[in-house]
């Protein structure tokens, strides 16, 4: 039992005798929360801001998180399939919540959405991303996009500007190189789907986002031209070395740390690298800056995606308690202290964001940011990303076929026909996410 229940109730509590005391503490529901990997900091973050207050304004349960790591959708997987897991369940996006919908694993959540006021409090595409089968299982925890971060201090200092165009952004690289410099901050040592990163960027940055959502509504095949083209280009920036020489052995954190210290001139890359400015940047005296990522017609390229998902197990013994930790997550209170500690990963599709208060030292480069994808979102110009909007098995074959087109073993062609193949299967079956039209 908490501490602080204990003090709130007064000291009444203490004078109740002890089997008394015993069966008030047993009278607690337990909701259980699997989440993936988090920094001491942000551990404590998730502590003092979500699992604390969270108890103590609702005495009859105890939330608990447990930190599984870079194994925790491997661990959710054998957990649901044998009806256990977590009340609370985090995925990696809405490719995983269409085929757990689909095996009965996720609770519908339209009775909750209508209990608590999701629909009038949620942007309504990302409900509509929730869903599966006309039914809400999952909420997004997170909204994002990739985009280029880059070093104000070093761009400014050899007179850089940052690119607008593709081949803009080509010179510019080839100007790094010719310096010593790596072009790209990058690296999968610990997360290997980071090549699904820059096959996101590709996609919608050469083919264009109208092209994509063609191919993820079955309009025209993942072997269209402009879809070769896309990966060829992936495929000579890799040649060409933009990616340096130890892609396979730094982590995510380790290659965006180059940008800061100035060893890699920019990083194609996600706005969830937010919680890592202030780490690195400040210490190396430099100065951020993030643009959407340059396209073929000059404008600016923000692709969508939902960083993770929230739902609740079917099979869950608190349903309702989970529920209530969802709905005090999707609070105007909770996203302005969440957010003004740990930018990049509570980003919460929340409708209206008027009441929403973020701290002095939030940079203002991540509020800047979020701006622009919002805007792109109401005004339909947004991209998409391949953990968003792909069918599981099609994802997790684009993450390796991708590496196989780096190191030669497969043509673009074959990568190509392959996943057209995969996806197709697995949108007959019914496992693809959903895709709203654009407007």
């Amino acid at each position: 039992m908490q501490r602080r229940t204990i003090l709130k109730a007064g000291l009444g509590l203490a004078s109740l005798p002890l089997l008394s005391r015993f069966a008030f503490a047993a009278d607690q529901k337990p909701v259980t929360f699997w989440y993936e990997s988090a920094s001491p900091e942000n551990q404590d973050n998730l502590k003092n801001l979500l699992v604390d207050p969270f108890n103590a304004a609702h005495p009859e349960d105890s939330l608990s998180i447990d930190f599984r790591g870079s194994d925790l959708d491997k661990q959710l997987r054998v957990a649901m399939l044998s009806g256990t897991g977590p009340d609370v369940v985090f995925t990696a996006g809405p490719s995983y919540v269409a085929a757990m919908s689909q095996a009965g694993q996720l609770l519908p959540l339209d009775d909750y959405a209508k209990k608590y006021g999701w629909n009038d409090n949620i942007l309504p595409l990302f409900l509509e991303l929730g869903k599966y089968d006309g039914k809400l299982y999952a909420l997004a925890k997170t909204y994002e996009t990739l985009g280029l971060f880059y070093n104000k201090t070093l761009f400014a200092k050899n007179s850089w500007k940052a690119p607008t165009t593709v081949p803009e952004f080509e010179a510019l690289a080839d100007e790094m190189k010719a310096k010593g410099l790596v072009p790209f901050g990058a690296g999968n040592a610990d997360w290997r789907p980071a090549n699904e990163h820059y096959v996101s960027i590709i996609l919608n940055s050469i083919a264009g986002p109208e092209n994509v959502y063609k191919a993820l509504t079955g309009a025209i095949p993942w072997t269209d031209p402009a879809f070769v083209a896309s990966i060829d280009k992936l495929a000579e920036w890799w040649d060409k070395g933009y990616f340096g020489d130890n892609y396979f052995s730094l982590t995510l954190e380790q290659a965006f740390a180059q940008v800061a210290t100035g060893q890699a001139g920019m990083a194609p890359t996600g706005t969830w690298n937010f919680t890592n400015i202030n780490p690195y940047f400040p210490d190396n005296k430099a100065e951020p800056g993030f643009v959407g990522f340059p396209s073929a017609k000059g404008d600016p390229i923000y692709p969508l995606g939902i960083g993770s998902t929230l739902s609740v197990n079917a099979k869950s013994d608190n349903a309702d308690g989970a529920a209530t930790v969802l709905d005090y997550m999707f609070k105007d209170d909770f996203y302005s202290k969440m957010n003004s500690a740990w930018q990049g990963e509570w980003n919460l599709p929340l409708k209206d964001l008027s009441k929403v208060t973020l701290s002095d030292k939030v940079p203002p480069l991540y509020t800047e940011t979020m701006k622009n994808l919002s805007a792109a979102v109401s005004d339909g110009k947004y991209g998409y990303t391949t953990w968003t909007f792909l069918p599981p098995a099609t994802d997790t074959y684009l993450v390796s076929g991708m590496e196989e087109v780096w190191l030669k073993k497969i043509k673009s062609t074959d990568f190509l026909k392959k996943l057209d193949e995969t996806f197709k299967s697995e949108k007959e079956a019914g496992k693809a996410p959903a895709v709203p039209p654009r407007t």
